[in-house]
């Protein structure tokens, strides 16, 4: 396969540098409600891309980090778009008490994993390209947004509108644990049920109340019969909340939960059941409240990223390792592309695990692979896209 051997000693020769430049990020910390700090590492991303020749823009934030786009042009055909966030899950002063550290070929530190490392790779990627003198992609960008890790996002619709100029989307996250990447994903909804009751002393006259609790727990148990998990349905009551004192039948309870699902149709089916259940009194004179949002769409496996996962599979190969496409229950920023009908992938960042924990990681032995494959597969997709004009 053209350029794999280039590619790679390019890489093996500015190993050092990434390695720098990793634990440059990694001391960094990027919380993402901590603007300032968030911003620190856009500041770095904005300064290096601007180096490579690409045209940066930024979108401010009223309360968090900046948002980052950054395009360079080619001389040939394809779009491609690499998707990244900058922030983390961990607060300012995690990197001080725990600095990157190597042990073996595990190098462990906050934010390694998700996903300073694959920002790197996205960028090592493209300095390989243009070090070894290859441009045939008429545009190759990044857009890196800082609110990934919460849920009160502001940069979902900016990756809805950038996405849909691209003719692939490579998410920057790290490969899986066994070094799989992500073909299909869940989408997910996040509900709120609220139930009504009324106060009373529950010893002296408890006939007088009405307990909101038991009537939330009659539809929590109905909400786990909404499981059905061999055909990739879950929900989840992960929050119970309602009373005040145990000798008060207490008059307000809330369950948060979510749902997720492979397909929009299931979700969509199973979010009518539940409204449906919650449209009944399980006792009388409880009344509920409903609400929800959609998290995440779905990325289902189409045949434009079936192929683009073949591709993939066949610049593995060609650098000596074995690939897979995973599908996973977890949520994140690609779908939005492929919910636009854009083909993406997942977890084209080096091969990581154990995110959001004291033991986060990546493996050393992964970054120049991987990175490798990125920017070979990049080329595929201009090269695809000259074929098809």
């Amino acid at each position: 396969m053209q350029h794999i051997d280039e590619l790679v000693a390019w890489l093996n020769a500015h190993l050092d540098d990434y390695l720098h430049d990793l634990e440059t990020l990694v001391t960094m910390d990027s919380y993402s409600p901590d603007k300032a700090d968030v911003n620190h590492v856009v500041d770095w991303l904005e300064q290096r891309l601007r180096g490579m020749n690409f045209a940066v823009q930024r979108y401010p934030q009223a309360q968090l980090g900046d948002n980052l786009r950054a395009d360079r042009q080619g001389s040939g055909t394809g779009r491609v778009l690499l998707l990244g966030h900058s922030d983390t899950v961990f607060p300012h002063g995690t990197t001080a008490q725990r600095p990157m550290t190597m042990q073996g070929d595990k190098i462990l530190g906050p934010g390694t994993c998700d996903m300073k490392a694959g920002l790197l790779a996205g960028i090592y990627a493209a300095a390989a390209l243009d070090a070894i003198g290859i441009s045939d992609y008429e545009r190759l960008s990044f857009l890196i947004v800082s609110d990934e890790e919460i849920d009160d996002r502001t940069s979902i619709p900016l990756i809805r509108e950038v996405c849909r100029e691209y003719d692939a989307v490579l998410t920057l996250e790290a490969a899986r644990e066994n070094g799989d990447i992500v073909v299909e994903r869940k989408g997910g909804r996040s509900f709120t049920h609220e139930a009504f009751g009324h106060a009373a002393h529950s010893g002296v006259e408890p006939e007088k109340g009405r307990n909101a609790i038991v009537a939330l727990a009659h539809q929590i148990l109905a909400l786990e019969r909404l499981n059905d998990l061999p055909n990739g349905i879950s929900v989840n009551v992960g929050v119970v909340e309602g009373g005040r004192m145990r000798n008060i039948v207490p008059d307000y309870a809330c369950i948060r939960f979510e749902m997720r699902a492979y397909t929009q149709a299931d979700l969509d089916r199973i979010t009518q059941q539940i409204l449906d259940l919650f449209e009944r009194e399980t006792i009388p004179g409880v009344p509920f409240k409903v609400s929800y949002i959609q998290t995440s769409p779905p990325m289902p496996r189409t045949p434009a990223i079936a192929a683009l996962e073949q591709a993939a599979i066949e610049i593995a190969a060609a650098l000596g390792f074995a690939l897979k496409g995973a599908r996973t229950g977890g949520v994140a920023d690609v779908a939005f592309a492929a919910e636009g009908g854009v083909p993406a992938l997942d977890g084209l960042g080096p091969v990581g695990g154990l995110d959001h924990g004291p033991d986060e990681y990546i493996l050393k032995s992964s970054i120049v692979p991987r990175t490798a494959l990125l920017a070979r597969l990049i080329m595929t997709i201009a090269d695809r896209t000259t074929r098809q004009q």
